[in-house]
């Protein structure tokens, strides 16, 4: 009997076909998804760094009202509109699987990347709830500029990573972001200005001083008063 168990014992485990559902949620928004070019996903072996499976979410940004206005311990967001991407995973014991999310993929400038861990156990699906859920931290900033002299007018439009809309009296209120733009020079702030929020949705406007004619590297910051959450653009400006 005692050889049997030692038999069995070291036979290898079959692998099981587990499936995971990965969402990448924007920081005080919605879900990321085929409007801002999707979050592009990789699943990998922390230790060896083998790719299990990679693509890119896709779908709506989900319920405004289950996001935005749920309550409780864990409340689920999910309605089945939101964007998702999904895999499955061949795998015959528990295994440590590291996430790496990179996006909104159309906003390359604004694109950040967050990484996060977790156990996946044989057969046991994690598409539970909101399956595997990750924050995406961060503002996009899209900035125009017009030069006249040494006057440069910016109009900028921000929103969070899901393209969700900065209004006046909307869920992203415009007086909750500060917008600033600076003008560099060799690593030096020359000049800085303030941002006015302008039109719907999410556009600040307003102007800098250059000190003199030359190449300016015109950084724009915008930051939410209320989470923390904020983003930064850098574009380049000639003033002749």
């Amino acid at each position: 009997m005692a050889a049997v168990i030692l038999a069995l014992g070291a036979a290898p485990a079959l692998a099981e076909p587990t499936d995971i559902v990965v969402r990448v949620i924007a920081q005080d928004a919605k879900f990321v998804g085929s409007s801002m070019g999707g979050v592009r996903i990789v699943l990998r072996d922390p230790k060896s760094g083998t790719v299990f499976a990679e693509g890119r979410t896709e779908g709506g940004t989900g319920n405004t009202a289950r996001i935005m206005k749920s309550d409780g311990r864990s409340p689920l967001r999910v309605d089945g509109s939101e964007a998702a991407f999904s895999a499955t995973l061949d795998i015959s014991r528990p295994t440590l699987v590291e996430l790496d999310a990179y996006g909104p993929l159309d906003y390359p400038e604004s694109a950040v990347q967050v990484s996060q861990q977790r156990w996946i156990m044989p057969g046991e699906n994690a598409t539970i709830g909101d399956g595997w859920t990750i924050e995406l931290p961060g503002l996009v900033i899209n900035p125009e500029t017009s030069v006249a002299g040494l006057s440069v007018g910016i109009s900028a439009k921000v929103m969070p990573m899901c393209g969700c809309p900065i209004t006046p009296d909307g869920l992203w209120p415009a007086d909750e972001y500060e917008v600033h733009v600076s003008a560099w020079q060799k690593g030096s702030q020359l000049a800085t200005s303030k941002l006015a929020f302008d039109t719907s949705p999410g556009v600040f406007s307003g102007d800098v001083e250059l000190p003199a004619k030359g190449r300016y590297e015109l950084t724009v910051s915008a930051r939410n008063t209320r989470t923390g959450n904020s983003g930064v653009r850098t574009i380049e400006v000639v003033a002749e």
